[in-house]
Order: C-alpha cells, then sequence, then structure tokens
C-alpha cells in the first residue's frame, strides 16, 4: 500500500476519532480503513491506536507520530508545489497569532493589505494576552514582543518597541513632572497589569535595571483603557511606544521620565523551522517585515533616543 496514503489514513482516523467519518473524510470505506491503519501499525511495529467498540484513542506513540506524520505529508506537498512551479501562487489557508493591543494596531492593517495582494490566501488571525505554542496550537506564525529563548522556531526580527510612562499636558500642569521613579509614589499612576504586574515598575538607572512598587488607586487590565484615562487627565500610565504613536503625535499625551526607561524589546515574526519553507509562510514574512518595520520605525519617533 502507498506509505502516503496510510499516513493520510491515519491522520484522517485520528483527527475524525473513529474509521467510519475518516473513511468518509478521505472518500474510502471502513474496512479500507481498517486494513491501512493495520498495515501501517504492523510496518511500524508500534500500536498508534487503542481502539474498542466504542471509542479510539491514540496511544503515546501514537500521539508522537502524529506530528511526523503531519510534518511528512506537509513537506511532501510543498515539495510538489515548488516542482509544479506553483510556488509564485500563494494558496491555503494561514493562521497568524499576536497581542491583542499589537494586533489591532499594527497587524491587522497588514494583514488586510496581504489578503487584498493574494486573492488565493484566507487568513485567521487570533489575538490572544498570552504565549501561544505555534506547534500545540497549529499555527503558522506569530508576532511576538520579547526577547526570544533559544528554539527551533525561526524568528524574523521587524523592530522594536519600548516601555514608556506617558501623561497628559493637562494632568503635569496641575500637578508637576516626576523628576524620578520615587516621585511617582507622591502621584496618580494607573496602573497597567500586563505591564506592571504586581503594580512594580521596571526602570533602568544608571544603566542598571531597578524596580519599585508603587501605590496605585487605578489599576486596569486593558492598555486602551489605561490610555483613555491618562488623555483624559487621570494620572500616568504605562504603554508600549507603539501604543501611543498617534496619542504623542497629536499632544494628548507626552513622554515621562524618559531617562529611566528600559531598553527596547525586539518584535519578531516567528514560524517552526522546516526543511522546506512553506509558500504561505513566506509570502507573508516577505509582505509583512517591511510594512510592520515602517510602522514599528514611525512610532518611535517621539523617544528622542
Amino acid at each position: 500500500m502507498d506509505r502516503f496514503q496510510e499516513l493520510r489514513v491515519f491522520i484522517a482516523v485520528a483527527d475524525c476519532g473513529g474509521l467510519a467519518k475518516a473513511a468518509a473524510v478521505i472518500h474510502s470505506s471502513p474496512p479500507a480503513v481498517t486494513r491501512s491503519l493495520a498495515s501501517l501499525e504492523e510496518r511500524l511495529g508500534v500500536r498508534l491506536i487503542d481502539r474498542t467498540t466504542r471509542s479510539l484513542r491514540l496511544t503515546e506513540p501514537g500521539m508522537k507520530f502524529l506530528d511526523e506524520a503531519r510534518r511528512i505529508l506537509g513537506d511532501l506537498e510543498i515539495a510538489e508545489q515548488e516542482m509544479a512551479g506553483q510556488s509564485n501562487i500563494v494558496r491555503g489557508n494561514l493562521t497568524v497569532t499576536t497581542s491583542l493591543t499589537f494586533g489591532r494596531a499594527m497587524l491587522q492593517p497588514v494583514v488586510s493589505e496581504f489578503i487584498d495582494a493574494n486573492p488565493h490566501i484566507n487568513v485567521s488571525m487570533l489575538l490572544f494576552d498570552r504565549v501561544v505554542d505555534l506547534i500545540d496550537e497549529g499555527f503558522d506564525l506569530a508576532v511576538r514582543i520579547a526577547n526570544l529563548p533559544d528554539s527551533s522556531l525561526v524568528s524574523r526580527h521587524v523592530g522594536d518597541v519600548r516601555r514608556m510612562l506617558v501623561a497628559s499636558p493637562a494632568y503635569l500642569s496641575r500637578h508637576g513632572s516626576p523628576k524620578t521613579p520615587e516621585d511617582l509614589k507622591t502621584h496618580a499612576v494607573i496602573g497597567q497589569t500586563a505591564l506592571m504586574p504586581n503594580r512594580e515598575l521596571r526602570y533602568f538607572k544608571a544603566g542598571k535595571p531597578a524596580r519599585i512598587t508603587l501605590p496605585i488607586r487605578l489599576e486596569i487590565n486593558d492598555a486602551h483603557a489605561c490610555i483613555s484615562a491618562a488623555e483624559h487627565g487621570k494620572g500616568i500610565t504605562i504603554a508600549l511606544s507603539y501604543m501611543v504613536t498617534d496619542s504623542l503625535r497629536e499632544g494628548r499625551l507626552v513622554p515621562v521620565l524618559n531617562e529611566f526607561r528600559p531598553p527596547p524589546v525586539p518584535v519578531n515574526l516567528i514560524y517552526a523551522q522546516r526543511r522546506i519553507m512553506v509558500p504561505k509562510i513566506r509570502a507573508f514574512t516577505d509582505f509583512a517585515a517591511p510594512k510592520l518595520s515602517a510602522a514599528l520605525s514611525e512610532a518611535r519617533f517621539s523617544l528622542k533616543d
């Protein structure tokens, strides 16, 4: 039997959770699916799926082999596209993820332009304020704002952002501008839970990292709400530079304690390492990287390095 077909059958059974459902998906019959699965297990010398009259369950070797089977068939499809000269036409479904605020402010416009330029591709953009496991959760790409640990993921640097404190001119006119982070203890600070966990501000003093815990009366878990409150003169808040580009340009907010800001944080497009790069991933990274880089550069105009 065709070994690639055995892999297709195995993946279908694992995804569908039943022989009959898998047979319908791949346009085969339940007996043929059963024979294919048995042939694969016999050749590998290991049981991949525990089968009862009521249910199917992947064994531990089966779960490991499922990832390899998907990778092998994915590489085959990509290689066939390359040989057939179809790689110039971007096709299929692309899944992209990033944080809520970055997705709304920076990534969504790029994704919209990419769709317009590539009519044969569909994009699913899912926004989460948590670290997503690309492989386990089935994403093609992510935009991550962080210093990346060593991993099997491939990264493409597109720019940097900074954490910065901001306030409205009206608030600073009434209460004065703080000169040091310690002065923030006498100001109204609007806490942003993701950027100030445990109400702790991290900053740099004389080139060395430092931190201070602040008495915060208003704490919000949404960056846009914090920025809006600061624009309305309710206090000083923290934001990433790209979040306040328009507010700074239009004078609704101004930087505070710039000399104490931490070093920039890299922004990277990341995707899983493969022997052959998936055309849709290559197309998106080549399209999105320069656009994100330009947007992030513009967002840093007010920092006066």
